[in-house]
């Protein structure tokens, strides 16, 4: 069996939605200092809609595909919507990461919900905390 399926080999040699909203309404850093990765999601939002979203993420080939898909996921949906993509949802449309590759797929959710927060913060939008917890601590990220 390959070590990954067709969709992550698609998502990395043909990533979408990858570059910079200059104006953007939202904006997640996350990174895993172990591994390398490090993602930026820009967001645009008009009447609580993700009307675009863009990427730039360093490091592998798998964070670089679930940082692709997670935005095919998010694009033209709530802002409410997006807030519940995990990354199980990421790594399943992507017909599954290794293991060892999971981390990617946090990764991408937790950079999500850092520009929603961002947005939220930004605008004075009240928010439940609980919807935004801190990041994982770093070893999960590689159990």
């Amino acid at each position: 069996m390959a070590l990954y399926s067709e969709k992550v080999m698609d998502h990395f040699q043909n990533p979408r939605n990858v570059g910079k909203i200059d104006d953007a309404d939202g904006i997640g850093e996350v990174g895993n200092a172990r591994c390398g990765d490090i993602m930026k999601i820009y967001l645009k939002i008009e009447n609580g809609i993700i009307v675009d979203v863009k990427f730039n993420t360093f490091g592998c080939g798998s964070a670089i595909a679930s940082s692709s898909m997670a935005t095919e996921l998010i694009k033209g949906k709530p802002l409410t919507e997006a807030l519940t993509l995990t990354n199980k949802a990421v790594a399943e449309a992507l017909d599954g990461l290794p293991a060892h590759k999971m981390h990617c797929s946090v990764l991408a959710e937790e950079a999500i919900r850092a520009a929603i927060k961002d947005y939220y913060d930004k605008n004075g939008i009240a928010y439940d905390k609980a919807d935004f917890p801190e990041h994982k601590d770093e070893d999960e990220h590689h159990a």
